[in-house]
This record gives structure tokens, sequence and C-alpha cells, in this order.
């Protein structure tokens, strides 16, 4: 894996550049679909190379591993031939969905301990283990085995947990070096930065993170429930500390604003489910604001879901079209909106890459935060 910095905003920390993996080149900033079970819900993998030009997608790996199982998906040779995507792949560790399961998992020294939602069934996650799955299931980036603490969160746990995932990394990152990819091309591994809300902790997880010298690192742990301002205060902190030469990925964030003001940071690589959750709840992210297409308001509205935004969804049907689908209930309203919601998302961070290469992100910025948050 490479990546290469190409530009760099002169008023704000915001950077362009391409992160290059053996199944394909990725400009950032980039936001990444997240096809939690091998399927962005309601996407064709067609939409999301043609209509959306999703340059990366995400698999889940707890979902993965409970189902389909790894048998099947090292039988197909990995999740990119299984599910027809021929662009990069990340995985995720599990730590998150597993931190969520609340009761049902219980957590050790070795790793976790937690039972399947689907069956109830009895697994093991262990740092070296998650690094095998991820070997199988075949992700250019993998995720570190982490645990992701809640919000709030005391600040003694915060640090239990942040040197419990920092001594889990040093286990991915020595599995990781003694075993290779199945599949013929290179799997990279990116450490987690944790810490909560606490500033010592952060800084001390980026050096320890830093320190590892991994092809790229993530910010885990926030996007939580936490105030966006924390969220911010978090981020510009980590930023300052981990590599400028590799790229730092903000994991589950968020809101367009919140992708502009990370951006603005320095981040360059975000992922959230928001923009296809929120599409099959009829909430819409436009050039213009966000739309509830539920709301009565649309019911004759005959103008295309957003013409100033182009793309197939966006500019071949009108908002009463879609208000109709979504309130019959019918399957299509949700592709509809979902392949709507994304190409903004992907618009977005084209134009903010645009803006960066200009020399003008920052007031763009600050005019698009604006519009982009506003309820039309």
């Amino acid at each position: 894996m490479k990546f290469s910095l190409t530009a760099q905003d002169p008023h704000s920390k915001a950077r362009a550049g391409f992160l290059t993996t053996d199944h394909g080149e990725i400009p950032t900033p980039i936001f990444m679909p997240v096809g939690t079970a091998g399927s962005v819900k309601a996407v064709h993998q067609r939409e999301l190379e043609q209509d959306i030009d999703a340059r990366i997608i995400l698999g889940n790996t707890y979902h993965l591993y409970l189902r389909p199982g790894l048998p099947l998906i090292e039988q197909a040779g990995g999740l990119h031939k299984f599910i027809g995507w021929h662009r990069p792949l990340l995985t995720d560790s599990g730590g998150y969905q597993v931190y969520s399961l609340g009761e049902n998992r219980k957590i050790t020294e070795e790793g976790v301990v937690f039972k399947s939602h689907i069956d109830g069934s009895r697994h093991v996650f262990t740092p070296e283990g998650v690094m095998d799955i991820e070997r199988t299931i075949g992700a250019d980036i993998m995720m570190a085995f982490d645990e992701c603490t809640p919000y709030p969160c005391e600040y003694g746990y915060a640090r239990k947990s942040m040197e419990l995932t920092h001594r889990w990394l040093e286990r991915c990152i020595r599995q990781v070096q003694s075993t290779g990819s199945k599949y013929g091309y290179e799997q990279s591994l990116f450490p987690i930065v944790q810490g909560s809300v606490y500033k010592d902790l952060r800084a001390h997880s980026a050096e320890f993170i830093a320190n590892q010298q991994q092809p790229g690192n993530a910010i885990g742990g926030l996007s939580v429930g936490e105030p966006h301002e924390l969220m911010y205060e978090m981020t510009e902190l980590v930023c300052a500390i981990l590599p400028a030469d590799k790229p730092r990925y903000l994991m589950g964030v968020g809101t367009p604003e919140n992708i502009l003001e990370s951006i603005a940071l320095g981040i360059d690589m975000f992922d959230c489910v928001m923009p296809t959750r929120n599409a099959r709840n009829g909430m819409l992210f436009t050039t213009q604001g966000i739309i509830n297409i539920r709301n009565e308001k649309w019911k004759d509205d005959l103008s295309a879901i957003d013409p100033g935004l182009g793309g197939y969804a966006s500019t071949h049907y009108s908002k009463a079209y879609l208000r109709h689908l979504i309130i019959s209930k019918e399957i299509l309203g949700a592709q509809i909106a979902s392949i709507h919601n994304l190409t903004f998302y992907l618009w977005l961070v084209r134009e903010a890459r645009q803006q960066i290469e200009k020399g003008t992100f920052l007031e763009w910025k600050n005019k698009m935060v604006t519009i982009v948050s506003q309820r039309l």
C-alpha cells in the first residue's frame, strides 16, 4: 500500500492525496460506504461503481464471521470474489460490534467471549484470531482488534481500556507479520487510537500508535454520543501527533457537517451507516440541505430529487415519486434514496478535494457546512 499527498489547503489542515492498494487507487479525502454483511444495503455493486463511484467499501468482521462464515468466503476466493467487487475493501475488527453487545460479551486480557446475536452461540475473538479472520475475508485494509469505550466513560476505565487496546495491537502486529495473504495481494494493518475524550490519554495513544509505524492509522471511540465539539477537539489533537505521510481514518463519522469539519482537521478517510440508514427512513442529504421526503410538502413536488448533484437516481426521479415509494414502503424507494445519499456523500468529498487543490477549501467548507446542515 502506498500513500502520497498531492495538495495541502493553505488555510486549514485539509489535504488531498492518493491511497493505492492492489485493488485500485483511492483519491483522498474519501468516504467509504458501509457493506456490513458484504452488501451496501439496497445498492448493487454495479451502482456503487458506475453511479456512485465508490472507490472503497467496508465489510464487517463480526457479521461476516457469523454469516455466511469463513469457510464459504475462503472457498469463493475471498470477499471480493464472493460479492463481485473489484475495488478496495476495508474490514473493521468487530471491536465496535462486540462493544455494542453489552451483557452478551465478556472482555478479558486474552480477548472477548461473546454470544452471537443470531442464535446465542458462544464465540471467542482474540487479536490473533481476528487477524486470521480478516486475512481470510481478504480485505486490502485490516483494522486492529480494539475495545471501543462508551460515552460517558470514567477516566480509570478509559485508561485501562486504552492500555488493553495497545497490548492487543502488539499481538495483532505480530500475527500479521507471521502470516501472509491467502489470495496473492497485499493486506495492510491500521492501528486504532483510543482514549475516550481525555486529552492526555488520546495524546498517549496517538504517540503509541504512531510508533508502531504501520501503513495507516485510525481514530476510534468517537461519534459514540459525545458532543461534536469534543469529537473535533480529540481529532485535532490526534492528527497533530499521527504521522502526516500516512492516511488518517476517523471511524464511524458521520454527518456531512462532521465530515467537512474533520477534513479541515486533517482526516483522510471516513465511513458511516448514516447515508443508507437515513435513506431507508426517508431522510435525504442534498446540495441544498436536508429533506425529510415523508413530509406533506413534497407530495406534489415533481422536481428532481437533487438536480444540482448529477447521478441517475438524483436527477431521473422526482421528489413526489420518491415520497410515494417511501410512504408505500416500496423497496425501490429505499434503493433510490440510498443511491442518492451515497452519491451526495461521494460528491461532497470529491468537491472537498477539488477545493483543497485550488486552495479555497476553508472558505468553501464554511459556506457548505451551513447549507448541508439546514432542513428544507
